[in-house]
Formats: C-alpha cells, structure tokens, sequence
C-alpha cells in the first residue's frame, strides 16, 4: 500500500525540493588517510546488516501500546487532558505518539541519507568520502527498516515536523562542506540516537527494542564520524567562522528542542492544542526527557571546539551545559554492546524454538 495512503493527512506534494549550490571535490593522493577514519570506515564496512534477514519482520505489535513503553514518557501523561481520556482514547493516543515519533526517525533518515550523500562529493579528504560512503548505504538501510516498521506494523505515517524540517533544510542549503557535518552528523544524528535510546531501553516488544538498537549501532559511528572530521578541521577557523557555526548550533538545538511539542499528534486526534502545549512546556518529566536528549551533542559540541560564550549561555538556558563532561566514546561503545548482546539472545531463542520444533516434528 501506498504510503500516501497511511499519512494521518492529505500532503500536498509527496515531494519536497531542496536548492543546493556546492562544489564537488576530487582529490588525486590516495594514500594520506588518517588513521582514526580509517578505521572507522574498516568497522564500517564490517558492520555491514540486512534488515530482511537481521529483524524478525514476523513479530506482532500489542494494538494497545505497539512498542510496549510505559504510559509515563507519553507527554502529557498526568495532564489533564490525560485525565479526561477513556480507555480507548488512551490507546489511539499510544500507537499516534508512537508512529509520530518513528515518522520523525523515518524523515530524519532519509535527510541522513541525502546529506551523507552531499559529504561524499564535499568532503577534501578520501578516507572521509570513504567512511561517508558506508553510511550512505546505513541510511538507505534505515529508511528502509522504519518505513516497514510503519508500513506493515502501524499502518500509520505523519508528515515530516517543520522543525526537523527547517533544520534539515539549513543544513542542506549550506555551501560549507563542514555545515553539513555539523547539522546532520552532530546535531540530527546525536538527539536521534537519545530518542532512539529511550526505545531500546524501555520498549517491551521486542521488533520495535531489534530495530532501535540496530540502527543505533550504526549511528554511534555516524556521530564519531562527525566529531573526528571536525575536530580536526575547526582548529584553522577565524574567529569570525567559529562565531557562524556558533549560531548555527544554537538555532539548531532550539530547532531540535521544539520538535518534541508533539502539535501534529494533539492537532490529528483533536486534542487541545493550548492545553497539550502547555503541559508538555511545563511538566517536569518533559523537561527531564528533552534536556536529556541533548545528552550526545553537548559534549560533542565541546569536543570539536564550538564552546564559545553564545553556545554555554544557550546550553545553560537550556538546562543541558551539564551534560558537557559526557563520554561520547563510552556511549558509542555501548550502543554497539547491547546490539551485540540483543542479537545473541535472539539467536539463543531462534535456536531453541528451531529445536523445539524439530523434537515436536520427530515425536509425531
């Protein structure tokens, strides 16, 4: 079915047409590769999965709750509004949030995809177009995998939030080869992998725990990817280039902050939007859970030497300046451990019902 057809609304276009104006880069030394990026390219190409025969497409989502998460990272859980809801209305309101989010993920890798695509031609270096080579190649992975997620399990699409949208828009639109690093690399790919977190860790079924954790094995290189790359490069800036990309940072995290209002699921259920709006702005839980997504691109930011005045006040505005200290590399190194483990269960339980069943078809 076409996906036109699951959208909670009539779109009108299927198409969306970003101008770009960059200049492609060759480079003729093909043996000046740095070792940190090379390396990463080597576990990228050894990481390599398909999501046809990695995931368990078979697998049911609960029609109450999908991807089986506690009722309390809903965002107005407690509100009133939350109050007022019947049984039936709670659960509409479950598989809307949930199929919003992933829509988000969804969206959100497809402007991966285009933007690593834009680095491979941008990028003066050839380790780094062959590192972005390989995520070129996870990103059409990803969209695949979260398509289907949505196509054959929720049956639900929602359109692309404008936040996300201006973001990827901006990032697209810069001429700058680091630009798009930053945008897409730093910022979209470090608060996607804690949304993306949040599923893993809490989600009780085990098809929406599968896709997020594969998917966040990847991504953690993705961000590694964007942090070795301009760590190295942003050192030569003037300060006045270092004041852009400063700006840049800041209007993108509010960007990324404001994308989790959650107003097209309040507006698609006819829910009040004031009400829903000023709940989630307020609630402590909210405020919890969207500083914390920030947890990635914080010390990422300080890494690469964006630390400037405008860029600590906005973080301390934000109530993120915290998260500074973080261990990235320690965070990635996890991603790719419960990826790991959460495959050696699943092959333990394939196994074992793969020899249940052979005894069962011996005993009769």
């Amino acid at each position: 079915m076409s996906t036109s057809e699951h959208y909670v609304r009539e779109l009108e276009t299927l198409d969306w047409r970003v101008a770009q104006d960059f200049e492609a880069n060759f480079r003729w030394e093909y043996a000046d590769g740095r070792d940190k990026l090379l390396n990463l390219y080597r576990k990228g190409k050894r990481q390599q999965w398909d999501s046809d025969t990695r995931i368990d497409w078979s697998q049911d989502l609960d029609p109450e709750n999908p991807a089986g998460l506690p009722d309390e990272v809903i965002s107005i859980f407690g509100s009133p509004t939350w109050q007022r809801l019947d049984a039936k209305a709670r659960t509409r309101l479950r598989h809307h949030l949930q199929a919003w989010q992933l829509s988000q993920f969804l969206h959100g890798e497809q402007g991966a995809l285009v933007c690593t695509a834009k680095i491979v031609q941008q990028v003066p270096n050839l380790d780094a177009k062959f590192y972005a080579a390989t995520q070129v190649m996870d990103e059409a992975r990803h969209v695949e995998a979260f398509s289907r997620l949505l196509h054959e399990k929720y049956e639900l699409v929602y359109p692309i939030n404008p936040h996300l949208q201006r973001l990827i828009e901006d990032t697209l639109r810069d001429s700058r080869w680091d630009m798009t690093y930053l945008g897409m690399q730093v910022l979209i790919e470090g608060v996607a992998l804690a949304a993306f977190g949040l599923i893993r860790d809490y989600a009780r079924n085990p098809l929406s725990k599968t896709v997020t954790a594969y998917v966040m094995q990847d991504e953690s290189r993705h961000v590694a990817f964007g942090r070795l790359a301009l760590r190295d490069y942003y050192p030569q800036l003037t300060d006045k280039e270092r004041d852009e990309r400063e700006e840049f940072v800041v209007e993108g995290c509010y960007l990324l902050r404001d994308r989790f209002l959650g107003d097209e699921v309040w507006e698609a259920l006819e829910l009040p939007l004031a009400e829903c709006r000023e709940w989630v702005d307020r609630s402590e839980l909210m405020r919890v859970y969207r500083t914390s997504l920030f947890s990635r691109i914080v010390p990422t930011i300080r890494d690469i030497g964006l630390w400037g005045p405008r860029v600590r006040k906005a973080y301390a505005d934000m109530g993120i300046l915290g998260f500074a200290d973080g261990d990235v590399e320690g965070m990635g190194l996890r991603d790719e451990q419960v990826a790991r483990e959460l495959e050696a269960r699943l092959g333990d339980i394939t196994a074992t019902a793969a020899a249940a069943s052979g005894e069962e078809t011996t005993a009769g």
